[in-house]
């Protein structure tokens, strides 16, 4: 048994992840180029190698002759019967070959394959170790910046963190952990590169997997996301089971679980508001914390009319507009939002308000009934799903 050579496969195996076969195979190519290298052909050369001792053979098949032309590939036949007496004119022997006896630029060479080939399974490991983790969050080290994007080390390789992936205000500092969403591993010939970012509206969906095990077991889906990285995201929840309130689990006991969140993003404000098949419904939820008065909504066009209370109407659109832009990237509708004031002065909007039980809501979605341009607050050249 090969001891030193089973002990060296066993902790290659077990520290790199090379499979012994692989390595096993390695030995075996390093040796039939060794073998060429030093007689100058390979191809009647026969490697044997015992997977389970490492004991291995090298022999060559040479061709009885008369006269020898070739000694690589033929053998005399006065040297054939020392090894056999049974050897005639025209038989094939197998002659061992001492690898020991190799020039040092054979064995250098060969050495050179083994390690050529255990860079190249190491790379290939790497590789499908971070391919199985695309589009998934892991935890990065921040190491330097390189320009203006920034290396992080995720264990064995190293991220990069392009600045148009970075959040706008965010800082960061050599040796602080970050979570990450891995856009894409590339295969390339310097080992894999992995593509990371920080404004991902799936890096949000992903930390709430960690945090809340009703997400991360199926009972709470989380059926939309619309995100403005650093500033505001909203996430539409619904629960797969009745016992169960998905706004409440993703919120947490005191908020405990949002704020982890909200923490791991540094600040960003999360809204968590409940899914609704009603895109009235999911709209007057979107535009949460506002108050909504009516919400007309048509389905087919993915356009909505919303009057909210005057005093609430600056709340709804939000700061330059982005309570609104949310709420449309996150139901896919257009919105158009008036005040009350502003609907009765066009016409928009007759109602009798229920006094005894203070219920001034009104919901419609409309069917066939196209709207006329109000001044939506999406602009036109805007997809709200992008």
């Amino acid at each position: 048994m090969n001891t030193e050579l089973l002990e060296a496969l066993n902790i290659l195996e077990k520290e790199k992840n090379i499979g012994k076969d692989v390595l096993l195979d390695a030995i075996e190519q390093s040796l039939l180029q060794a073998c060429k290298n030093n007689f100058g052909t390979a191809d009647n050369v026969v490697v044997k190698i015992d997977p389970k001792t490492c004991d291995y053979s090298v022999t060559a098949r040479k061709e009885v002759v008369e006269n020898v032309e070739n000694s690589v590939l033929q053998i005399s036949l006065e040297d054939a019967k020392r090894i056999d007496n049974k050897y005639e004119i025209g038989d094939i022997v197998n002659v061992d070959i001492q690898s020991k006896q190799f020039g040092r630029i054979a064995t250098q060479n060969a050495k050179n394959v083994i390690l050529q080939k255990i860079r190249e399974e190491e790379r290939k490991v790497l590789y499908n170790q971070y391919y199985e983790k695309e589009h998934d969050v892991v935890t990065g080290i921040v190491q330097r910046y390189a320009g203006n994007n920034v290396s992080i080390n995720l264990g064995k390789v190293d991220a990069l963190l392009t600045e148009n992936e970075q959040v706008k205000g965010e800082t960061y500092r050599p040796t602080e952990r970050i979570k990450l969403y891995i856009l894409e591993v590339k295969d390339t010939p310097k080992g894999p590169k992995v593509l990371v970012s920080r404004t991902h509206p799936e890096l949000v969906k992903r930390l709430f997997e960690e945090e809340v095990t009703e997400v991360r077991d199926g009972t709470v889906e989380i059926k939309s996301i619309a995100r403005e990285a650093g500033s505001r995201s909203k996430i539409a929840v619904s629960s797969n089971d009745p016992d169960v309130d998905a706004v409440g689990a993703c919120v947490g006991m005191n908020g405990a679980r949002v704020n982890n969140v909200v923490d791991e993003l540094k600040g960003e404000k999360i809204d968590i508001i409940n899914w609704d098949e009603n895109p009235a419904l999911l709209i007057e939820n979107a535009l949460s914390p506002a108050k909504v008065i009516s919400v007309m909504a048509d389905p087919d066009e993915k356009t909505a009319k919303v009057i909210v209370p005057d005093y609430q109407l600056s709340l709804a659109i939000g700061k330059e507009g982005q309570n609104a832009r949310l709420a449309a990237r996150l139901t896919g509708f257009k919105i158009d939002i008036k005040s009350e004031t502003q609907a009765r002065e066009a016409g928009d909007f007759e109602y009798d308000q229920e006094e005894e039980n203070g219920e001034d809501l009104e919901y419609n979605v409309l069917e066939d009934e196209n709207f006329d341009d109000l001044g939506d607050i999406i602009p036109e050249d805007e997809d709200p799903q992008e």
